[in-house]
């Protein structure tokens, strides 16, 4: 195969992920960020491995450019605590226990939809009265999906392009509501 050839259909793989997006889900999760940074409240990102680093930077993004209250928990010592003390499984539960307020929105990120932290993650959420965004790919009825208040789904079943395609979303929401805070149009 010719390299012109496979990044072209790469290039344009990714293109139509990215164009594949449910601008009222995208609305509905812009709508409860605002929200949450209104009351005073805070964004809660999780991902695991490539998904985390989509959450390290969506905090900082957040934080930094868009003043919006934001926190991850990619900090080895908070994930080897609690899944030593509880089981991987159980980490992102405990840390939501010990970090997330009712009011607050969780960004919960597994390209398969499938990481059983992040769906006990999600049932810890909803009993503390903490509204979910979900992002996700493969199957569009996966589990983590089924449990989000927002869901943005990647029609992919392939790794990098499920998380490049939610990490554009992503950066593209907190690029959105800079727009809106500083008066411009979007």
């Amino acid at each position: 195969m010719k390299i012109e050839n496979y990044f072209n259909e790469y290039f344009s793989t990714i293109k139509r992920s990215l164009d594949f997006v449910n601008f009222r889900q995208l609305e509905k999760a812009i709508n409860l960020i605002e929200k949450v940074n209104r009351k005073g409240n805070k964004v809660i990102i999780v991902g695991n491995g490539g998904s985390a680093s989509i959450a390290s930077h969506l905090t900082v993004d957040f934080i930094n450019a868009a003043k919006i209250k934001a926190i991850n928990f990619n900090d080895s010592s908070i994930i080897t605590c609690f899944a030593n003390d509880y089981g991987y499984s159980n980490w992102v539960d405990k840390a939501l226990d010990c970090y997330a307020n009712s009011g607050d929105v969780v960004i919960l990120i597994s390209s398969s939809g499938k990481s059983k932290n992040m769906l006990i993650g999600a049932d810890k959420a909803k009993s503390i009265g903490v509204d979910i965004v979900t992002l996700s790919g493969f199957s569009s009825n996966n589990p983590l999906k089924k449990l989000g208040d927002v869901n943005l789904w990647v029609d992919s079943n392939a790794y990098n392009i499920i998380e490049m395609t939610h990490h554009v979303w992503l950066l593209a929401i907190v690029d959105y509501i800079i727009v809106k805070q500083n008066g411009e149009q979007g």
